[in-house]
């Protein structure tokens, strides 16, 4: 086999434009995917959610030793560096 440079600068060639072929067609898909996501937001908004009946009322107390219990374990955890200082049941 001998080297041909004819070849060579051929398959270079090819090599260039596969690889621009592949870039074009991902910026296409990137922009198409743009548009479609702008188009969706702008003609087909999100319903807001209506508040239901249980998120409106209040939640429930936490149990003393449940919350002496987290905060122990907050305070192990962390050396005493950070305490919880709010504790609700969800």
């Amino acid at each position: 086999m001998s080297f041909n440079v004819d070849n060579f600068w051929e398959s270079l060639t090819l090599m260039g434009v596969g690889i621009a072929t592949v870039f074009a067609v991902l910026l296409l898909i990137i922009f198409l995917g743009n548009l479609l996501v702008s188009f969706i937001n702008k003609y087909m908004p999100e319903e807001e959610a209506k508040p239901s009946a249980q998120a409106a009322q209040p939640t429930a107390a936490v149990d003393p030793n449940v919350a002496m219990a987290i905060n122990l374990a907050i305070n192990k955890l962390t050396a005493g560096k950070s305490k919880a200082e709010k504790i609700e049941r969800i």
